[in-house]
């Protein structure tokens, strides 16, 4: 009995460490770095739009927006933003020297957000934006790419987006997939 009893009054204490150290969290604002060095979003960025100009195939004046979020929570700004074309029915090729980033969203835009560099890999089709100086915590903030034009092939085209912390060893964290919709023909092109 009395080893009974022991036994459970250490199972008790154990569940009420256990219990303690559950209620005890890392706060959001700090940061993960993990030990090679590598920082990683402890409260990452969220991708909350995108949105084409015009949805019509092989226009030419389009501009295509996706809008992030970055919580006031967050310790790690932002330094980077991948775009990649997942699937679609067509390769899009852009105009680089046209891309944009600035505070605020595609339809309020205001602020305009230096960028140091612009790529495109056509072999992964991904683009890559990698900012003057790093984006802070709380705030809301867009990305513009300029296409050459738009698909030849209608229907939906998905884009991974992925953000990267501020560091010289960064890891990136997928933040999903954005949609972009592109019709054959439409009597009301502009969407934005």
């Amino acid at each position: 009995m009395n080893k009974i009893t022991s036994t459970f009054q250490q199972l008790g204490i154990l569940i009420a460490v256990g219990a303690g150290l559950w209620g005890t969290s890392i706060p959001a604002t700090q940061a993960v770095q993990l030990a090679d060095g590598t920082v990683a979003f402890a409260n990452p960025p969220k991708l909350l739009d995108a949105i084409t100009t015009f949805r019509a195939t092989r226009a030419r004046g389009a501009k295509y927006y996706f809008t992030f979020f970055l919580p006031e929570a967050a310790k790690e700004s932002v330094q980077k933003i991948t775009i990649n074309l997942r699937q679609g029915g067509d390769n899009i090729n852009y105009k680089l020297d046209k891309t944009i980033a600035a505070v605020g969203t595609a339809r309020n835009r205001t602020e305009e957000i230096a960028i140091s560099n612009a790529t495109f890999d056509e072999e992964t089709e991904t683009v890559t934006i990698t900012f003057a100086k790093p984006i802070s915590a709380g705030t809301t903030f867009t990305v513009g790419l300029k296409p050459k034009r738009n698909p030849d092939f209608g229907g939906t085209y998905l884009f991974g987006v992925t953000a990267y912390p501020d560091g010289e060893k960064s890891q990136g964290i997928y933040l999903g997939a954005a949609r972009l919709q592109f019709d054959e023909s439409s009597d009301n092109d502009f969407s934005l």
